[in-house]
């Protein structure tokens, strides 16, 4: 049989049965938040900005097997692994809202896919 114990609430350093739950900040959850929006964000624009330019499409032709595709995703992760180490050092001991973090990563990451859909990104094609 089963027994049903109680939480303790989200009060911050609360005590239950001798046990301390010490608040924590968010910080750190939301800079990986934002920082995956910010690489979603990238891979759009470095997807739109290839179509754009030969010279970019040959400068991120890493690979000829692969093409610049190597490129576009190897600068977005860079991207995104920057800016999680940014962030993070930003907002490392600070609260931050998550819930703003995830609205504003949700955007991101919606404006680089529109920039990875080919009716977006063919109307920059020269």
């Amino acid at each position: 049989m089963s027994t049903i114990t109680n939480r303790p609430s989200d009060t911050a350093g609360t005590e239950a049965e001798g046990i301390v739950y010490p608040d924590k900040p968010e910080g750190p959850i939301a800079a990986a938040i934002l920082a995956a929006g910010v690489g979603g964000l990238t891979l759009g624009i470095v997807t739109t900005l290839v179509e754009a330019s030969t010279g970019f499409k040959d400068a991120l032709n890493w690979n000829n097997d692969v093409g610049p595709l190597s490129g576009k995703t190897i600068v977005s992760v860079v991207v995104w692994l920057v800016a999680w180490a940014a962030l993070h050092l930003v907002y490392r001991s600070k609260q931050y809202e998550t819930r703003r973090a995830l609205i504003i990563a949700l955007v991101l990451i919606g404006l680089g896919v529109v920039g990875t859909f080919p009716t977006f990104f063919q109307a920059f094609g020269g």
